[in-house]
């Protein structure tokens, strides 16, 4: 079977930008000889952390997102900063969204959020070893945290009550890392 061939950007024109993403539209020819368009929305890099307060519990959070107009529990996750690793990024999500830094940072999985029309990479990590720190938290942001035990977080991943990719992926990698077995779909 032979492999898909590429699309090719034609032209492209930037339709929005704030300080958050950027949208352009693209003329693109596909392989088939075809042309059609794609619109792009690209992000910053970006970072997501599941914070272990021991080794039976979790930090998570839950805020109001105005996209899917609900509350949503998730981990602590944000936009790398310009010139900010993914660790420096992680550690200040950390800070910002739930007064701690990771003694101990584990990198778990890099991904693409979304393959169709955002252009966004996270780096999800796994953070141990918790500190208290002062951060000012972000003005854009009105956060909850929770201790929950580990094997409730994976339950609220099986019932679907956490939906959050990033959220999703850091969970799972914890849970196969642990050796958990994992309820059979819906």
């Amino acid at each position: 079977m032979d492999e898909p061939g590429p699309i090719n950007q034609l032209t492209t024109r930037e339709v929005y930008r704030n300080r958050w993403i950027r949208v352009r539209e693209d003329t693109v020819g596909f392989p088939s000889g075809h042309e059609g368009i794609y619109g792009v929305v690209t992000c910053a890099p970006c970072v997501g952390v599941l914070p272990f307060v021991d080794d039976d519990h979790v930090l998570l959070i839950r805020q109001f997102r105005y996209v899917i107009q609900a509350r949503t529990w998730e981990i602590p996750t944000g936009a790398n900063n310009p010139g900010e690793t993914p660790r420096e990024a992680a550690q200040r999500e950390l800070a910002e969204e739930v007064g701690f830094r990771a003694g101990r940072l584990e990198h778990v999985a890099t991904v693409h959020t979304s393959k169709s029309v955002v252009e966004e990479t996270a780096d999800i990590y796994l953070g141990y070893d918790l500190v208290a720190v002062d951060a000012e938290a972000d003005e854009t942001e009105e956060i909850y945290s929770s201790v929950v035990p580990f094997t409730e977080a994976v339950a609220m991943v099986e019932r679907s009550e956490i939906t959050d990719s990033m959220s999703v992926i850091a969970i799972l990698h914890a849970a196969r890392g642990r050796g958990l077995g994992l309820q059979s779909g819906r």
